[in-house]
């Protein structure tokens, strides 16, 4: 019998492309904030800005804090877009 193990963590880097370096900041700007007070009981996430790139940097102790993580993200990342294209 094969014994199966849980991962003992999940890292990844996850690079957003946006169309110019303004809304990619105006992105970043709106978000930062998110990140910064997330809650890090199992995961932590980091982010930058690079240019018309936005860096996310996700590391979590399992595959359900990893993939919690990640839809955090997505949502204030969408979030973000959709605000800003109310106001434009």
């Amino acid at each position: 019998m094969i014994e199966e193990t849980p991962l003992e963590s999940v890292k990844s880097d996850i690079t957003i492309e946006f169309d110019n370096s303004e809304d990619a900041k105006i992105v970043y700007d709106s978000i930062i904030l998110e990140f910064d007070t997330a809650p890090d009981y199992r995961s932590s996430m980091t982010i930058e800005l690079e240019g018309k790139n936005i860096l996310i940097n996700i590391d979590a102790e399992d595959s359900t804090s990893f993939r919690a993580s990640i839809n955090s993200a997505i949502k204030w990342i969408n979030l973000a877009l959709e605000i800003n294209n109310l106001i434009n």
